[in-house]
């Protein structure tokens, strides 16, 4: 009995490194996109993408058919959205100059593909916020760290989000 239990232990353990060797670059990536630190030295990244992999790791047994990369994802950012905002103000990184809401936004939407359903589903906002806050982090993005780009209107007609 404790071989049968010692053998699932190993080959989920062999599984979930091949996830990590797999999808931990683009994990850390999209960490480091979220908390805007320099890709050369992210210690809250990798701090963040290490508390969203230990949570992933205990719950992979239970993912039956789930993807656990999009699990993974998931629990990234809820961490960073549960995280006091203004912890994950930018140090340096190329998002430095886009608020954390809207970092996290512009990161599910753009970078990960995410759609606005589901970020809004994940956030627990409408999917009209989720379409301003991405509209108006894209604005900002696309500015220099030094501009200060106007907001991006809202669906209503109003430039406040």
């Amino acid at each position: 009995m404790r071989e049968g239990q010692a053998f699932r232990s190993a080959r989920r353990a062999r599984e979930f490194e091949a996830f990590v060797a797999g999808a931990g670059g683009r994990l850390l990536h999209a960490a480091t996109l979220l908390t805007a630190e320099p890709p050369d030295d992210p210690p809250r990244a990798r701090k963040l993408l290490t508390a969203a992999l230990a949570r992933t790791y205990a719950s992979w047994d239970r993912l039956r058919g789930e993807d656990p990369y999009d699990c993974a994802r998931t629990e990234l950012a809820v961490r960073f959205a549960r995280g006091s905002w203004h912890q994950h103000r930018g140090h340096g990184g190329a998002l430095a100059h886009v608020p954390p809401q809207e970092r996290l936004v512009l990161v599910l939407r753009l970078f990960e593909g995410v759609g606005e359903e589901q970020v809004a589903a994940l956030l627990g906002l409408p999917v009209e916020r989720v379409r301003a806050l991405h509209a108006r982090a894209v604005t900002l993005a696309a500015g220099t760290p030094g501009d200060s780009a106007p907001a991006a209107p809202s669906p209503g007609g109003t430039a406040s989000v």
